[in-house]
């Protein structure tokens, strides 16, 4: 028989955005049902963020092997045991699955339902031998590798991101269809960690969303990996079986042992059975209000379902727009726009607010100032001084975005996200004391830089003069 269940919220999915809003709802007392036919923890722990940087992880360590005797420290040619690499990413997979378990949940007072579920009607939803009727019903459920309609591939082997980590065996020559991020940083770390790589992109450029002038900074130190980049080459046809694979793009044909096809991600909405409860959607998502409210007022939508950036951190935000919206009934608006995004490369590559050529196409005041990270005595000193901060600002001081690539350039994003996130000026990264030496005075150096030319004119210097008159 079908249980009959009366829900506050019911949840369809339980990736990072469906699980923060399901704890938030059920610890503030709400009845939560949860529906997830996967693992817990969605793409993200389980294919997506944690292994890929697990693997960067221990790519970085070999690098580092071969790397070390600039230090004075004698260099060594590592041993790479593949598959115990592969233990490592699932070993750091394991250990942060509690925090996204079942058992975790229902210790919140969630109902957790591991099933496919579907949409019956307007408020009702089916999976597991259950029918939920809620107040609110909130979509979570992420979205999927894309497999492009590449002649040949339905019949030649091939890996995604949901599947390269379960791969024991090193590729010897890997061949990546799609040069965006996690192509470019699966591409990195399998060549550290002794692949021959090619990276395939379709379009004039890899990591083409970010500034090109830092994107060739990557692009440098992926050459010295030994990375083969091919740019501006649509793959027409991909042939063979394991062990033997064929790309042809344009004029050339690429042969390798793996296929790793990483062109981008779908919105995974087949089997909801939307129709049923009168939600609008189309290839690019569910389409949602700047509430994320879909076309059904009772139905919101969230994380990359939804259509818009597809960030494990966005998911977790829109979690906390539908908290406010839901349970407090107050106001909240999907500023997701605001959001910073992280290639994890080494250079990391990281984008807070507009690159450089989009202000420039939006505002005719841009003002761009640079610090380069040769000038930073930390990076000095580790002997790693790739990278620059680039800033955008309005002529009146109003931060439009900033690009940073280096070492650790996800963390020193941050502090350019909160500044656009709360519409500060420039001026309000003079007046904080940034500790010597760290990575973090390249953003006080970049503010500087935007004062300098006013600060040392003419004008300045005649006014220090007048005033040397009253000592």
């Amino acid at each position: 028989m079908t249980e009959k269940i009366k829900a506050d919220l019911c949840i369809i999915g339980a990736g990072s955005g469906g699980l923060s809003l399901a704890a938030g709802a059920a610890q503030l007392g709400r009845n939560v049902v949860l529906f997830e036919e996967g693992e817990m923890g969605g793409d993200c722990l389980n294919t997506g963020c944690v292994p890929s940087k697990a693997l960067i992880a221990a790519a970085g360590r070999a690098h580092a092997m071969r790397e070390a005797g600039k230090f004075g420290v004698k260099s060594v040619d590592p041993e790479i045991d593949f598959a115990a690499v592969m233990d490592h990413v699932h070993g750091v997979i394991a250990a942060i699955a509690p925090v996204d378990s079942q058992e975790r949940f229902e210790g919140f007072g969630v109902k957790v339902i591991r099933a496919h579920a579907k949409f019956t009607g307007e408020r009702t939803v089916e999976g597991g031998g259950a029918r939920v009727n809620a107040k609110h019903i909130v979509i979570a459920t992420g979205s999927r590798a894309f497999v492009p309609p590449i002649e040949g591939l339905n019949t030649t082997p091939y890996l995604t991101n949901e599947t390269i980590f379960e791969n024991r065996k090193l590729p010897k020559h890997l061949i990546v269809i799609g040069g965006g991020p996690i192509g470019v940083e699966l591409a990195q770390a399998h060549a550290r960690l002794g692949s021959e790589v090619t990276i395939i992109e379709g379009a004039p450029s890899i990591l083409g969303k970010d500034d090109p002038e830092l994107v060739e900074i990557v692009r440098e130190q992926l050459t010295k990996d030994g990375v083969r980049i091919i740019e501006g080459a649509m793959v027409e046809n991909v042939s063979g079986e394991n062990g033997n694979i064929s790309v042809r793009a344009g004029q050339q044909t690429v042969s390798g042992t793996h296929l790793l096809v990483a062109v981008g991600r779908a919105p995974t909405v087949d089997g909801l059975n939307l129709e049923a409860a009168g939600v609008t959607y189309d290839k690019k998502g569910i389409k949602v209000d700047n509430g994320l409210r879909t076309s059904n007022k009772r139905i919101y939508a969230m994380g990359d379902v939804a259509g818009g950036r597809q960030f494990t951190h966005v998911a977790g935000y829109h979690a906390s727009v539908l908290v406010r919206k839901i349970l407090f009934k107050a106001p909240a608006k999907n500023d997701e726009h605001l959001a910073p995004w992280v290639t994890y490369t080494d250079p990391e590559l990281a984008q807070a607010g507009l690159v450089e050529s989009d202000a420039k196409e939006r505002y005719d005041d841009v003002k761009t100032v640079y610090w380069r990270t040769t000038e930073n005595d930390r990076a000095q000193a580790e002997r790693d001084t790739r990278g620059l901060i680039k800033v955008i600002t309005k002529k009146n001081g109003e931060i439009l975005g900033a690009s940073i690539v280096g070492k650790s350039a996800g963390d020193l994003i941050q502090s350019w996200a909160y500044a656009l996130a709360n519409g500060q000026k420039i001026k309000s990264f003079t007046n904080y004391i940034a500790p010597y030496p760290t990575r973090g005075e390249l953003s006080k150096r970049a503010a500087g830089q935007w004062y300098t030319p006013a600060l040392f004119s003419s004008r300045t210097r005649k006014l220090v003069s007048l005033l040397s008159l009253f000592d």
